[in-house]
């Protein structure tokens, strides 16, 4: 049963609490609390723990995954320029899972009990602590179990000797994402007009137009599906 007034202890670990706020979780989670500290998500230690990741372990675990991948399909037979097509287009096709992920998956509207924990859990987590930068990029182990139906559906789609490279471009679109997505927040972009125009346009997303532009690395899918925000905000506000 949710308590009809039920109110969130923010000196309380969050996760098992934000499920009782029902319909209103949409509301609170998307009224965002800019503090740079990490909010409890468990009592227990080793969750909370494991809740927890430092930016720079992306590219240090799955770079090296990238290049093992591109590797694998030169010693198959595949041309440079081959694997240079298809290490572009595993990329793109990166943006566009980015983009599905974001607007479908991480924004849909949540009110039962173990919808919003989930919710929580998997992104409203990020929309009420933006600054929390512990719990801005994916945890790995999680990446690593995705990577499984992800090389499958590349497989159906590709060759065997093209797979690998066409896996490894879209490997390595995500970590260029995870990475541009730290940066965006934390990052003071001073003389890249295109990081200035990112870190803008994020920080509309999360202060202004919550329900537009979901693009992190690119606008591209926002413009083509109609999702590109009307005004942004400074980027000085984070």
């Amino acid at each position: 049963m949710v308590a009809k007034d039920f109110k969130v202890d923010l000196n309380k670990a969050l996760v098992f609490q934000v499920g009782h706020l029902g319909e209103a979780y949409h509301e609170w989670v998307h009224q965002p609390i800019v503090g740079k500290d990490s909010p409890r998500f468990f009592e227990n230690n080793i969750l909370e723990f494991l809740t927890k990741n430092v930016w720079w372990a992306i590219p240090t675990i799955w770079i090296p995954v990238v290049c093992w991948s591109i590797n694998l399909s030169f010693h198959m037979g595949q041309s440079h320029s081959e694997i240079s097509t298809l290490v572009l287009a595993g990329m793109l096709a990166w943006t566009l899972i980015e983009y599905t992920l974001h607007r479908f998956v991480f924004h849909i509207k949540t009110e039962s009990y173990w919808a919003n924990t989930v919710h929580y859990l998997l992104h409203g987590c990020h929309h009420k602590h933006p600054m929390d930068g512990l719990r801005l990029v994916f945890p790995p182990a999680a990446t690593a179990i995705l990577c499984f139906p992800f090389w499958g559906f590349v497989k159906l789609l590709a060759g065997p000797c093209a797979t690998p490279a066409l896996f490894g471009g879209g490997l390595l679109g995500y970590v260029i994402y995870d990475c541009t997505h730290y940066y965006l927040h934390h990052g003071q972009p001073s003389s890249s007009p295109l990081a200035k125009h990112l870190k803008r346009y994020h920080l509309n997303h999360h202060f202004r137009t919550q329900t537009m532009g979901f693009g992190i690395t690119s606008s591209l899918w926002d413009a083509v599906f109609g999702t590109l925000p009307k005004r942004t905000v400074d980027s000085k506000t984070c």
